[in-house]
């Protein structure tokens, strides 16, 4: 009888142990996903002429998806871009731009996110791409 129980005991603790792990790794492989998809579009927006550089050129909203393994399950990332002007007072301020990346997506029953922001020059590297 004790051995039946340390036997339940142990395969309970190790099939725990198993749907924690392929939990983590779910949404590592999510958290790895929404890196890419940001970096991505920061790539993009690095690669843009300084006139496009304003709201209404870039597209404020997007959608990105990650099937995974399961095409029935994937996961939705639902992004926006702001473009503002940078938050500073020196004198090149009207030659700067901020642009934050906002990234959203439901993990489980839980809303995950991540941001990434970055200042785009008048005089940037556009200048010398082109």
């Amino acid at each position: 009888m004790v051995a039946v129980f340390l036997v339940g005991m142990s395969v309970a603790a190790f099939y725990g142990a198993f749907v924690s792990g392929l939990g983590i790794l779910r949404v590592t492989r999510e958290n790895l996903r929404a890196t890419q998809i940001l970096e991505e579009r920061m790539e993009v927006i690095r690669l843009i002429r300084w006139d496009d550089v304003a709201p209404g050129f870039i597209p404020p909203t997007f959608t990105a998806s990650h099937a995974g393994t399961n095409t029935s399950t994937g996961v939705v990332y639902q992004g926006t871009v702001t473009v503002t002007n940078a938050p500073i007072s020196e004198k090149y301020a009207g030659d700067l731009r901020m642009i934050q990346v906002d990234l959203k997506w439901k993990s489980g029953n839980v809303w995950r996110t991540r941001q990434m922001t970055t200042f785009v020059s008048k005089y940037g590297l556009q200048n010398h791409i082109y």
